[in-house]
């Protein structure tokens, strides 16, 4: 382990473990030019990464056994894909570089934390998130941001969904966050309908792809309204046993986006992974909390979007009936697809993520070197 350069540390239990598990593929393809170890700092979720992953897995449970085990690696640069209060104590290494990747793009208020000015660089991808964090924070260093658009949408995956000659609209709603403000979930406002309309489109397969945290969420309404929804999705498919309408529950979304020909989400990563990868096909936004105005100023992809909240929920049928034939916001949606990501194709932000830490790393050596200072670009 003497030649890691970089390393991942993430602090959380397996049900955060998502946040890491969705950057492996791409610090595989890192650890070809600078070899990766991952820090995990809980022992289940270091079991469970092991299971996904070649890269090696360090599992450092107390501050003393992250400091025993940095002074022994001599790493030189450090990625966090999460906020966790834990990675400070991660921060508190001095002769490494620290860097935030975050672990989607999206529009949530959490998206822009002032937890990143305790980062070296942030990882972003584009312009959309310049701004979330210059306007949502105050006396932010912009400098400190680099654009590196979504590496993970970049690697291929082999199909999740089985053929269809239906059209197939997937239903992928967010999980309630941790605190009101980070509340995005149409689960229990909007859910039960969104799938009863779903089910009433002509020659339709309805998908539904809940976040993980939906499926282990203790707070009684989500728990109660995704049983709802898992039990309406099951009676259609017994009455239609040929329509194919299912839930996954598990796997990754990523790996089904390209077998579906339309989308209904919410205020998520997983509108702007659509956006990314099928900028040809329609999106449905929910509006949960009924402001359309707050969402329109929060979320720029609700402009390229057709939105729907309780009371136009009943006409959602018509209206992906009607998108599936004619889709008016294409243009606006590959207009916005520049905004979130500029005019990267699938493949160069990879390229991208790869310069960017191989210059950190290149930045560190010099920086001690010179015997330590301020870090400059």
């Amino acid at each position: 382990m003497e030649d890691v350069r970089v390393l991942a540390h993430f602090a959380g239990d397996p049900t955060r473990a998502y946040q890491l598990i969705q950057w492996l593929e791409v610090l595989e393809v890192l650890d070809a030019a600078h070899p990766v170890g991952l820090v995990v700092r809980d022992a289940d979720s270091a079991a469970l990464v092991r299971e996904r992953t070649r890269l090696p897995v360090l599992h450092a449970e107390s501050f003393a056994d992250l400091t025993e085990l940095y002074a022994e690696l001599g790493a030189k640069v450090v990625l966090y894909v999460n906020n966790s209060p834990t990675n400070f104590e991660s921060l508190v290494d001095a002769r490494m570089l620290h860097v935030h990747v975050n672990h989607g793009e999206s529009d949530k208020q959490s998206m822009a934390s002032n937890n990143a000015k305790a980062y070296d660089r942030v990882f972003v991808a584009g312009e959309a998130a310049v701004q979330r964090y210059v306007t949502g924070l105050l006396d932010f260093d912009a400098a400190r941001l680099v654009r590196i658009g979504r590496p993970q949408l970049d690697l291929p995956r082999a199909p999740l969904l089985a053929p269809s000659p239906r059209r197939t609209v997937l239903y992928a709603p967010t999980w309630e966050g941790d605190a009101s403000y980070n509340d995005y979930t149409s689960v229990v406002a909007l859910g039960e309908e969104i799938v009863r309309q779903v089910l009433r489109v002509p020659d339709v397969r309805l998908v539904y792809k809940p976040h993980p945290k939906v499926t282990t969420s203790l707070v009684p309404e989500v728990a109660e309204a995704h049983g709802a929804i898992l039990r309406i999705v099951a009676e259609a498919a017994h009455e239609d046993p040929d329509a194919g309408h299912t839930e996954v529950l598990s796997g990754d979304i990523l790996a089904m986006m390209s077998q579906c020909d339309a989308m209904v989400t919410d205020v998520s990563s997983v509108g702007l992974d659509w956006l990314y990868l099928c900028t040809d096909r329609p999106i449905v936004m929910t509006d949960p909390h009924g402001d359309l105005a707050a969402l329109h100023e929060q979320a720029p992809l609700s402009h390229c979007a057709d939105v729907v909240d309780a009371r136009s929920v009943g006409s959602l049928a018509d209206l992906l009936a009607d998108r599936l034939e004619h889709d008016e916001h294409h243009l606006a949606r590959l207009a916005m697809r520049r905004h979130y990501f500029d005019d990267l194709a699938v493949g160069e932000s990879t390229g991208r993520f790869l310069t960017a830490v191989s210059e950190l790393v290149a930045l560190r050596d010099r920086l001690l070197d010179d015997g330590g200072g301020a870090i400059t670009a």
